[in-house]
């Protein structure tokens, strides 16, 4: 098959790094990198450590607001999917560079696989739920990481083309975990100590695009009993004061360098899905400022903790978090080989929802 991979942000950067690596081993590989993520730190460097092939395009789309950038990368999508002529095109998690790579496939009858499909955190003021609602009722062929996201499917009425594959980011972060251990000297350039510090990342819009909301979640956190590292994504720069006392801003890190630092904080306090995960197969305990998590399962494991980034508290109940100690196996092992190998259902003619019935065994994980 000739099959076109979509990036074009962090996340999907990782989840790209095992797909591509199982999936050249029998397909026709064209990676697409729409530009969404142009900062080197989060893009170029993610490629050379993640060992990555270098995007065979590059869109070079750019900032923008969720309308113009969507609509340059669906017009730009276009073009090079009726110039290649793919048997399918495989989009990633929940971003602009998702959507427009589902509506352009979709447009042009073009097979389309959504990897990491089902997640809701039923909030539809996230621009990142409208993303994966319209990515999941449009692409063919949808593969759930957990049973919670299977379940959503199943409820929205497209178990007919979903499958339960669990998380490809597990293949991810346990390939790179070990060289970054080996590799990483993060540590030592920040002056920090192993389970010394909190780890600390914010990006969602609700916490970042508010300055004073903002200020108040680093005045809680700068009470801290120990210091707080906060790599600062660039869209954040212009809301910081100068200095917070008790915390150390950052610039942007590379993956093994975040992998790093997530292993070896005493906790992660963050509101990145990605990170969410990433922490979990870690082992080391998670605190999400948001409301809701699509995530659920790391909650209901006792290593995720929810909180209100508005509350009054938060300094005391992160202090006072610790995690439950075994936990479950929820993301699955060995992901990337099952869902190439699912690949198989999809056949490559002009039509919409060409996916053989995957209903019997959606609820049997390899794993």
């Amino acid at each position: 098959m000739r099959v076109i991979s979509i990036v074009g942000a962090r996340p999907q950067f990782v989840k790209l790094a095992p797909f591509s690596r199982e999936l050249r081993k029998y397909h026709e590989e064209t990676i697409i990198h729409t530009g969404q993520h142009y900062d080197t730190n989060m893009s170029e460097l993610f490629f050379k450590q993640l060992d990555i092939p270098e995007p065979d395009i590059n869109l070079h789309i750019g900032s923008g607001g969720h309308g113009a950038q969507t609509g340059k990368m669906l017009s730009a999508l276009e073009e090079q999917f009726i110039n290649l002529s793919p048997d399918a095109v495989v989009v990633f998690g929940d971003t602009n560079s998702t959507l427009a790579g589902a509506l352009a496939a979709s447009k042009l009858h073009i097979p389309c696989i959504h990897i990491e499909a089902g997640l809701r955190s039923f909030n539809r003021l996230m621009p990142e739920e409208i993303n994966r609602v319209v990515a999941d009722h449009t692409c063919d062929l949808l593969m759930a990481p957990t049973r919670t996201g299977m379940n959503n499917l199943c409820n929205e009425g497209l178990e007919q083309c979903s499958i339960f594959t669990g998380d490809i980011m597990v293949d991810a972060v346990q390939y790179l975990a070990d060289k970054a251990e080996h590799e990483s000297r993060i540590l030592e350039k920040n002056g920090l100590q192993e389970k010394s510090y909190y780890l600390l990342t914010l990006h969602r819009p609700s916490n970042v695009d508010n300055a004073e909301q903002l200020r108040y979640i680093l005045a809680q956190l700068e009470n801290l009993d120990q210091p707080v590292i906060f790599p600062v994504h660039p869209r954040t720069r212009r809301f910081l004061p100068e200095s917070v006392e008790n915390i150390q801003f950052i610039d942007p890190v590379g993956y093994i360098d975040i992998i790093s630092l997530q292993r070896n904080a005493l906790k992660v306090i963050t509101d990145s899905g990605g990170m969410q995960k990433e922490a979990y197969v870690l082992g080391t305990p998670c605190i999400t400022l948001r409301k809701e998590t699509e995530w659920v399962e790391t909650v209901e494991a006792g290593w995720n903790l929810l909180l209100n980034p508005a509350g009054d508290i938060l300094c005391k109940q992160i202090q006072s978090f610790s995690a439950n100690g075994k936990q479950p196996d929820i993301f699955g092992n060995d992901v990337a080989a099952r869902m190439v190998k699912e690949l198989g259902r999809i056949e490559s003619v002009p039509s919409r929802r060409v996916i053989i019935n995957v209903k019997e065994d959606y609820a049997k994980p390899s794993f």
